[in-house]
């Protein structure tokens, strides 16, 4: 296809020419002006610019010389910034910075070059103040200032353009230290020379006069929104002892590498893609685990959306632990009433790769644990803090043709035959155990009384038989309760969890072994190791029931002088309410060994629900309350009806987290957990009935009462 030549009349030509030449001619003509009129510009900005530092932020600021050294170039000399009453912050002997002209004309500052040479940046904590305060103190101001609706996308693009528009083309960094003071007790110095040539980054950081040295290489395109690090140490992992001490806590790596890909609009969002990887890192801290946990690699590719009233993780990111893949999609809304958002999805694939992207010694009883088949995961977690109670939690692992080919440090069927077990308290082991028919306080599951075991999982855990090792509505209403209570107050534990917990890991709360623990119970339910009954018989005979008193065998003869197998619905009722606080026990019985009135409500309440179950015939006299009758031999060990016992001295050392109750009955299982308790205080004195109610009022109550029953009959 040709294409029409266009002609233009030679007059319009030479009207364009001369319109060009006159401009071309302002153009230089301001230019010349501009050039000659440079320096006198420059020190009117430079005066202002001190000007405003003090006023705005109280900075004295100081510069021996400054003049331009070319045509963008400028060159200051002796530089010193001093906040008020406060130390030294910076001082640069030499500095010299160019920047672009193109942007320069549309307001935009962006660094062609800089060359900096001797100078330091101090940090100082001191008492309560620092030399950096300023730039808190400017933030607030700045919060207060601005009273309209935050664009978010628009200040996520800004934020990052400004930190891309100060990272220049070249760079030549010499003999610059950076340093932090804490108080005096702690110090940190960081001598760094660097330099960018045409993108390439490469920089030495001596750290602390020679105790490392680090490296931070990469290759930065700020033009491109791309940039690429990674910080490793010589001869030795990269770690920062002053942190370590400061989290009470060990880490390290290899290597650690960041990359930032693209940033900019899709949509009305803001999206910014990068990865972040580590090679070989080393976490120790107490709350995570006991022990070294080391991360072979990992690494993030994440695609971080900014939306106009929330951050999220998108679903297209990737986790990658060794060759384990996951799809994260985290979720925070801004507003009055904050959500959060959390769902993880791993596709079907194959077990052993996930088994060996776990972290080393973060399974410890699992190590060398050999399986095969595939395995999927999808967790949903979704909270509105405006209707806490509306919270969706769900978590599944589903395996596919999944089977246990070799067991690791740890046999997990070692609960079908006889073994030894060994309780612990505040750390220290009590005694050995033998869970077995030479033990003669060792009860088979069929001579234990169904009052006794009825009453437990009425009260612990009703679907014993049906779930599969995890309840999730009982976990859901547990978030519920704790986001409510600002504190741990509930947990979500069954009876197989339970059961894990004190035979096959240590007592130590850490995140590790409540991670362990749910992988644990997973593989013996799933995979069928361990029959529910042989479960619930162990758990029996290990279950505390007292102060060194373990397992039902020992307990019914203790309590009542009783074989297991002769206790009635009360003694089952009182023994299910103290599993939750078993040195708490001795205070529920009045002196004549006779339980005290508080106690007459747990039992209706339990004994109506197990009623309805038909696990026991409905009484309306108390289901045994006025029968239980303490052993006669313990009751000289009673402390008198009267006394007020704050029973939160026996026994805080709480698996879930749950804080003390403050009353004499610091039992906390189901009953408690829907009628609260805290700040009760229990006597003998029984309230008289409150007799100015109206029967439409008591009728509300038993309504609210038959409401809360059948809650927990449905699993609460």
């Amino acid at each position: 296809m040709r294409i029409p030549k266009i002609k233009i009349p030679k007059k319009y030509l030479k009207i364009g020419a001369w319109v060009l030449g006159v401009f071309l001619i302002i153009c230089i003509a301001l230019g010349a002006v501009a050039y000659s009129k440079r320096e006198a510009l420059l020190k009117k900005m430079v005066a202002k610019a001190i000007s405003k530092a003090n006023k705005d932020y109280g900075l004295d600021v100081k510069i021996g010389s400054a003049g331009f050294t070319g045509m963008s170039t400028v060159k200051m000399t002796n530089i010193s910034v001093v906040p008020k009453d406060r130390d030294t912050l910076s001082n640069i002997s030499e500095l010299s910075v160019g920047v672009k002209l193109f942007p320069l004309i549309f307001g935009n500052v962006k660094l062609a070059e800089v060359e900096l040479s001797n100078g330091f940046v101090h940090v100082v904590f001191r008492d309560s103040t620092s030399n950096i305060d300023f730039i808190l103190k400017r933030k607030k101001k700045d919060s207060t200032e601005n009273t309209g609706k935050a664009n978010l996308p628009e200040i996520a693009n800004n934020l990052l353009n400004q930190v891309l528009y100060k990272i220049p083309d070249d760079m030549d960094m010499k003999n610059m230290v950076f340093r932090f003071n804490d108080h005096d007790t702690a110090k940190l110095s960081f001598a760094t020379t660097a330099t960018i040539d045409d993108g390439d980054l490469k920089s030495t950081i001596n750290v602390n006069e020679g105790e490392s040295t680090w490296h931070v290489d990469g290759l930065v395109e700020p033009g491109k929104k791309q940039l690429s690090f990674m910080a490793y140490a010589d001869g030795k992992k990269l770690e920062l002892p002053y942190l370590n001490n400061k989290l009470h806590a060990k880490l390290s790596f290899d290597t650690l590498q960041t990359e930032l890909k693209d940033a900019g609009y899709s949509g009305d969002d803001y999206k910014i893609s990068g990865s972040w990887s580590v090679k070989n890192m080393l976490i120790n801290q107490a709350r995570i685990a006991s022990n070294d946990i080391i991360v072979q690699s990992a690494k993030l590719d994440a695609d971080v959306l900014v939306g106009s009233n929330y951050v999220a993780l998108d679903s297209s990111s990737t986790a990658y632990l060794k060759n384990a893949e996951i799809h994260p999609y985290i979720k925070y809304t801004l507003g009055k009433n904050k959500i959060y958002e959390l769902k993880i999805n791993a596709d079907e694939q194959d077990a052993q790769a996930i088994l060996d992207g776990f972290p080393q010694g973060l399974f410890e009883s699992l190590d060398g644990l050999k399986v095969q088949g595939k395995v999927k995961y999808n967790l949903n977690f979704y909270l509105d803090t405006k209707i806490p109670d509306s919270v969706r939690f769900s978590s599944t692992l589903t395996p596919v043709n999944f089977k246990i080919l070799q067991w690791g440090k740890t046999n997990l069927q070692k609960i079908n035959s006889p073994f030894v077990y060994t309780p612990y308290e505040y750390g220290k082991p009590m005694r050995d155990i033998t869970i077995g028919p030479e033990n003669p306080n060792f009860t088979p599951l069929n001579a234990i009384s169904k009052n006794f075991i009825n009453a437990v999982l009425t009260a612990e855990d009703p679907s014993f038989y049906t779930h599969n090792g995890f309840v999730e509505e009982s976990i859901r209403k547990s978030i519920a309760v704790n986001f409510k209570e600002k504190k741990f107050k509930r947990g979500g534990s069954t009876i197989s969890m339970q059961l894990v917990k004190n035979i096959y890991l240590s007592r130590q709360k850490t995140l590790a072994r409540k991670a362990e623990e749910i992988l644990i119970v997973w593989l013996i339910e799933h995979n069928h190791l361990v029959s529910k009954q042989r479960m619930l018989e162990v758990y029996f005979n290990i279950m505390e029931l007292g102060r060194n008193i373990y397992g039902i065998g020992e307990a019914s003869r203790y309590y009542f002088g009783k074989q297991p197998a002769d206790l009635t619905i009360g003694d089952g009722l009182f023994l299910a309410s103290i599993v939750p606080k078993p040195k708490a026990s001795m205070y529920k019985f009045m002196a004549d060994g006779s339980l005290k009135p508080f106690m007459f409500n747990y039992f209706r309440f339990m004994g109506n629900i197990m009623a309805r179950r038909g696990l026991t015939p409905g009484d309306t006299s108390g289901y045994g309350f006025y029968n239980v009758r303490l052993r006669e031999g313990l009751r000289q060990y009673l402390a008198p009806d009267t006394a007020e016992i704050d029973t939160t001295a026996f026994d805080d050392d709480d698996e879930d987290g749950m804080a003390p109750v403050i009353m004499q009955d610091k039992n906390k299982n189901l009953f408690d957990r829907i009628f609260g308790g805290a700040n009760k205080k229990d006597s003998a004195i029984v309230k008289p009935a409150d007799t100015t109610k109206s029967k439409k009022q008591l009728r509300q109550e038993r309504r609210e009462q038959r409401r809360r029953e059948r809650e927990l009959e449905n699993g609460g």
